[in-house]
């Protein structure tokens, strides 16, 4: 069985006139997994928290909605830190709700968005929720490639004496993604059920990385009750029963993510070599020639590649590999992490200073942050500036 293993931690399959599907298979298995370490429910993921009702009603808060109108005031009184606003961080480490978010200051973009949300619809604010459509964001952990994806918000100005009506030439799109990318690309309007299946998804994804199976088997059987219509969560669940050694129910899940998304490439990338496990050969090679053509250079496949020239010593074509994986996904740390090893293994230690440097920008999780500052602070302490 290979080990590259796809799930989709942030990303929509489109909803909006999905045909009904046919009966689906009893794609649960409750039986095989104990019950989860902590509640799985989603009834608290809006809510505000003591702390965050006192901060939504403080002298500070209100001056920002005075100077600056709600919807902007909200933004600055979240965001743009000085002595009054929270300073929040962005940190992908795992994904919280709005409470959460708020305690921790600091979130990934779902989590971010949830807790200006819940923020906004205290205030009375008229709120839609996007998902954006990125050039495909790789990431490995515990064995496993992450594809992710992106969501942002649409904060509505209100039309004076029509409380119930927006001017939709005013409104206001909030988005938490350190890429200048994101507002130069498609974007799909989401419902709230959406928002909350992607979240209890990411959930599920982040549980399996830690190698809690259990909790992450609930937490994408819960995915899948909150919006059936889409492959998100189905995908996910097949890689939870791959995981556990349940490869007929993970056939099962993958063909319901194909059913409500045929061309879907990573839940063809998942199911060949599950069939070819349950010794279903010709349909295994005829979905691996499938593949082939849609996609025919693998996510981190140049990484791969490259990790196993540096071992061997092999340091330029090394360099070389990782940079393609650069060219390819410029805002993934790990291949500029890499890509700078290199280039200190070959002596060029002003390049390797810049990938670093780029490493540390583009990562979005905190420590893995300070990792690369400690290593661009010894490099310059050896005097390779």
């Amino acid at each position: 069985m290979r080990h590259l293993v796809a799930i989709l931690l942030v990303l929509l399959a489109g909803c909006a006139g999905t045909p009904k599907l046919p009966p689906t298979p009893d794609l649960y298995s409750d039986a095989s997994f104990k019950p989860p370490s902590k509640p799985v429910s989603t009834a608290e993921l809006f809510t505000l928290s003591p702390e965050m009702r006192d901060y939504l009603h403080s002298a500070a808060f209100n001056t920002y909605l005075r100077n600056r109108g709600q919807e902007y005031g909200l933004l600055e009184a979240l965001y743009n830190g000085g002595k009054t606003g929270l300073k929040l961080d962005y940190d992908a480490t795992y994904t919280r709700n709005a409470a959460e978010t708020y305690r921790d200051r600091a979130g990934n973009c779902m989590s971010l968005v949830i807790m200006t949300a819940a923020f906004a619809k205290e205030l009375g604010m008229r709120v839609q929720y996007q998902s954006v459509t990125l050039d495909e964001s790789w990431s490995r952990n515990g064995g496993l490639y992450l594809l992710s994806g992106h969501v942002n918000l649409v904060l509505g100005f209100r039309i004076p004496n029509q409380p119930y009506a927006t001017d939709p030439e005013r409104a206001l799109v909030v988005d938490f993604l350190p890429d200048p990318r994101a507002d130069k690309r498609y974007t799909q309007q989401l419902e709230e059920e959406e928002i909350v299946m992607m979240y209890q998804n990411n959930r599920a994804a982040e549980a399996l990385v830690e190698g809690k199976i259990d909790d992450a088997y609930w937490w994408a059987r819960a995915a899948t009750g909150s919006n059936p219509r889409t492959a998100l969560a189905y995908n996910t669940l097949g890689v939870i029963y791959e995981r556990h050694g349940d490869l007929s129910m993970a056939e099962r899940a993958y063909r319901a993510a194909l059913m409500r998304e045929p061309e879907s490439v990573i839940a063809l990338r998942n199911i060949e070599p599950v069939l070819m496990a349950l010794g279903k050969t010709e349909e295994a090679k005829t979905i691996a020639q499938r593949v082939a053509k849609i996609e025919p250079v693998a996510p981190f496949q140049y990484f791969n590649k490259g990790v196993t020239a540096y071992q061997r010593g092999e340091f330029s074509e090394a360099r070389d590999l990782f940079a393609r994986e650069v060219k390819r996904a410029p805002y993934y740390d790990e291949f500029h992490f890499w890509l700078a090893a290199s280039l200190i293994q070959l002596g060029e230690f002003k390049e390797a200073r810049e990938e670093l440097t780029l490493a540390a920008d583009t990562s979005t999780k905190k420590d893995t942050r300070n990792i690369y500052n400690a290593k661009l602070a010894h490099l310059r302490q050896l005097g390779m500036r």
